[in-house]
Formats: C-alpha cells, sequence, structure tokens
C-alpha cells in the first residue's frame, strides 16, 4: 500500500497547521527537490487506507501463523506491519507517527517483508515549523503537494522545544520546506509588521508579505530556553539570510555554526531556468557575506546535475563554484522531471542519462576533494563533539558531530570532566567531548578525547 496525502488525512496522520507534531531525533537523510523515489515506473493499484487495518485490527483480525517469531515486546499472533521510508528526515518522523499508532491500534513490526499483513511505503510529507514553499522553482513539486507556506505559531514550537529539554534532548534542528521564511500570522498585534528585505541581489516570484513574527524572533526565542541545547535549522533559502539572523548566529553559543546554502547550479543561465531568484554572482556575494558574518560557518549545499538546457560550459561552472566555495557537506543528484512542475510544462529534459551520470559523478569527486581540503584544515583543533553513540564500524569507537554537522570519530576511553574533580568516566550518547583532530577525510574526522564538558563552559573557554 502506498498511502498518498488524501489517505493520510483521512487516517488522521496530517495535523492541522498549528497543531503540535510528535517529535524525533533530527535525521541527516535527504532528498533533493528533483530527486524521484526508487520505485518510478510501478503502477501501484489503489489500496485500502490505514483507517481499514486499524479496523481490522480493533476487530481482532488474525494475524500471520504464530510459528514465526514475535517481534521482542510483541503480542503473539498480532498482525504485522512492515514499513519502509524514502527520502528526507521528515519522512522518518512520518514513519514514527504511523508505527506509534498502528502500535497502539494492535500491530506488531516485522523486519521481514515476507511475513507483513501491512506494507507501508513513507515517501514525500509535509515539514514539523512549517509545511509547503511559496518559491516556485521550475524542477519542483513542493509547491504543488504542500501547498502554500503555513507557520506554526510561535507559542506551540517553545513549548515542544522546553519539552525536549526537560527530556534531555541535547539537539533540535527546526524543519521547514523553506524554514528561513517562517511567519507567524497568529498574533494580531504582528501583523502589521514590514516585510524584511532580501539577501542582496536576489528576488522572488511573488511580492514581498508584510505582517507576522519571522525566522529571526524564533531562533531568538529557542536559543533562550536551554543553554546546553544545540540549535539547527534546515532547509532555507538563501534569498532570506537578512543580517538579524547571521547576527544570532555569530552571538548565540548553542545556535550551530552551521548553514546550508543551497546553490542547485553554479550558472547564471541555469539558475534563471530554474527560476532561483538569484545569479552566481549574488549567490558568491552571499556566502562571503556569510563567512565575513560568522568566522568558521561550516556550509553545506545542493546541486542538481543535467538540468534541462544545461551545457557543458553551464556543467563547468557549477564544478568552479564547487572549487572556489570549498563546502564542508553536499548533497548532489541528477535530475528528474517532475510532473505538474513548471519544467515540465515549459522545458525539455533534454540532457541524455550518461551525460547526467558523468556530470554528477564528477560533481561529486569535485566536492569531496574540495571537502576533504576544508576539513583538512581542522586537524590539531579541539572540536566540541555531542556523542551519538558507538561507530557503525568498531563497538570501541564513539561516534558524534561537531557544531559543523560533520560525523567525528574517536575512542571509547576513559575521561575526566572539565568540571568535577570525581573519577574519570565512560561518554555517554548525549554528553558533550571536547576532541583533538587528528585526521580527515572528505566525510569524516578522526581524534584523540580530551575531556568531558559542557556546550556553555566550552563556549566560554573559546
Amino acid at each position: 500500500m502506498l498511502p498518498g496525502a488524501r489517505a493520510l488525512r483521512a487516517a488522521g496522520l496530517l495535523r492541522p497547521p498549528g497543531a503540535a507534531p510528535r517529535s524525533g531525533a533530527a535525521r541527516r537523510a535527504r532528498c533533493a527537490p528533483g530527486q524521484r523515489p526508487v520505485w518510478r515506473g510501478f503502477a501501484l493499484p489503489a489500496g485500502p487506507d490505514l483507517r481499514h487495518f486499524l479496523r481490522a485490527a480493533a476487530a481482532g483480525q488474525p494475524g500471520p501463523s504464530p510459528e514465526l517469531p514475535p517481534e521482542p515486546g510483541s503480542t503473539p499472533g498480532a498482525p504485522k506491519v512492515y514499513l519502509e521510508t524514502y527520502g528526507c528526515q521528515m519522512n522518518v518522523s512520518d514513519t514514527e507517527i504511523v508505527w506509534a499508532i498502528l502500535q497502539k491500534n494492535g500491530y506488531a513490526r516485522t523486519k521481514e517483508l515476507a511475513e507483513a499483513d501491512v506494507v507501508l511505503l513513507v515517501t514525500c510529507s509535509v515539514r514539523s515549523i512549517m509545511r509547503g514553499c511559496d518559491n516556485m522553482c521550475s524542477y519542483c513539486i513542493v509547491p504543488f503537494t504542500r501547498g502554500r507556506e503555513r507557520s506554526r505559531p510561535i507559542a506551540s514550537i517553545l513549548q515542544e522545544v522546553k519539552m525536549l529539554s526537560d527530556q534531555g534532548v541535547k539537539e533540535v534542528t527546526l524543519l521547514g520546506q523553506n524554514v528561513n521564511s517562517f511567519r507567524d500570522l497568529s498574533e494580531v498585534q504582528f501583523q502589521s509588521v514590514a516585510a524584511p528585505g532580501l539577501s542582496r541581489g536576489f528576488s522572488t516570484v511573488y511580492k514581498a508579505k508584510a505582517g507576522g513574527l519571522r525566522f529571526s524572533h524564533l531562533l531568538d526565542q529557542v536559543s533562550r530556553i536551554d543553554p546546553e541545547m544545540r540549535i539547527r535549522f534546515t532547509s532555507p533559502h538563501p534569498k532570506d539570510f537578512p543580517d538579524e539572523v547571521l547576527q544570532l548566529i555569530q552571538e548565540r553559543h548553542n545556535i550551530c555554526k552551521q548553514l546550508h546554502l543551497p546553490a542547485q547550479s553554479g550558472s547564471t543561465r541555469v539558475l534563471e531556468a530554474m527560476r532561483r531568484g538569484y545569479t552566481r554572482e549574488a549567490y558568491l556575494e552571499l556566502v562571503h557575506h556569510v563567512r565575513d558574518s560568522i568566522p568558521g560557518v561550516s556550509l553545506s549545499s545542493d546541486f542538481i546535475a543535467g538540468f534541462c538546457g544545461e551545457t557543458e560550459e553551464d556543467h563547468l561552472q557549477t564544478v568552479s563554484l564547487l572549487r572556489e566555495v570549498r563546502y564542508n557537506v553536499g548533497f548532489l543528484f541528477a535530475y528528474s522531471m517532475r510532473q505538474k512542475t513548471r519544467a515540465h510544462h515549459r522545458l525539455q529534459d533534454d540532457v541524455p542519462a550518461d551525460v547526467k551520470k558523468r556530470r554528477l559523478e564528477q560533481l561529486i569527486a569535485t566536492f569531496r576533494e574540495e571537502a576533504a581540503k576544508a576539513n583538512a584544515a581542522l586537524v590539531g583543533q579541539a572540536q566540541l563533539v555531542l556523542v551519538e553513540g558507538p561507530s557503525k564500524r568498531s563497538s570501541s569507537e564513539l561516534c558524534g558531530r561537531n557544531d559543523g554537522n560533520i560525523k567525528v570519530i574517536f575512542p571509547d576511553a576513559e575521561l575526566e570532566d572539565a568540571a568535577e574533580r570525581g573519577a574519570p568516566g565512560r561518554a555517554q550518547p548525549g554528553d558533550y567531548v571536547l576532541v583533538k583532530v587528528t585526521s580527515a577525510s572528505s566525510q569524516t574526522l578522526r581524534g584523540v578525547p580530551l575531556c568531558r564538558t559542557s556546550l556553555s563552559r566550552a563556549a566560554a573557554a573559546h
């Protein structure tokens, strides 16, 4: 079964604007707006929606044969659901919501497709502080599937972040399809506030919108809740980076010095065809301004290879942009046409698949080469790492991420605490550890742990 937005709304899984969603850990998997799911080309027949299976569970419909071992903690004989998730971190969050509902209704989860009574595939869905997008980039389906931008009231977001802080959560990511164009219209006294200006050299296809509390206000309030909680946000549009946002990031020790600046292409001609609202020159000016405003900032970006009409010269301009900016993290995809988009109606997907593949491979190779150089500059420095857990490759090592959202691997050893004189102890998930970087690749830093500490102490020492 592949439920669309209509089926999820009917089942009560898509919450109304302003409702506080369930929260999961911040996820880092991403999908580009022009990337299709892997099941492209299959015509899936319409099937029963989620309500059908909930009714079946409530009625005590028999599940799989009893000789199959149940999942730990599940009821023997309970109907089983297999969950498969594709795409970005929000899709993973939505899978968790669906699973919680099914679990309450008597279902057990299985990792074996063959023994499942229900197979649920989760792809694009809404995004947890605002929804929708007004930018109308020519390659992107989001405005047609998610609608126009709607923001949650700030009060509900602050309440949720406070709840997470009370539970001991150490990092929160503010999510939105275009997160930094956030505009809370729930408070009448702010509905006449003037619209903020755009980044210099950027434009939009819509008129500037006055009124509402903006992203800078939200970021300010969220960062005040817990000085030991890291705050990140994604995905922004580069047009919405007023100086007050950059100043907040620079000033607050718990707002991560890491920005996502999706470029999509390094060619002004292609950017115009994409309806991105900026030139290569305007984008580079913003990059320089960001780096001047936030020393040591880590930058990530999105790129699409082989967009409609892209020439070899356009492609080489993207390669040169990757070299000039030298991103720490990159998300790169080959273009795939989406129905209903402006590109589908007005442009031709005329770059052959083999050319797209070659160009994408060159972009990836260039990104990795430059990212390795950017990360190599951190060797010898001490990085504050938020521990996530054991390394996937070795139980004797721990893995976490630094302020720039770069993965850091270090030995799991006895460590002293910077503020305590008690016996040393091992770092646990959720601890901050100061790590001296000893080596770097394009994806990962490695180092030796120095001590356990706190976000506030590390900032004061710096």
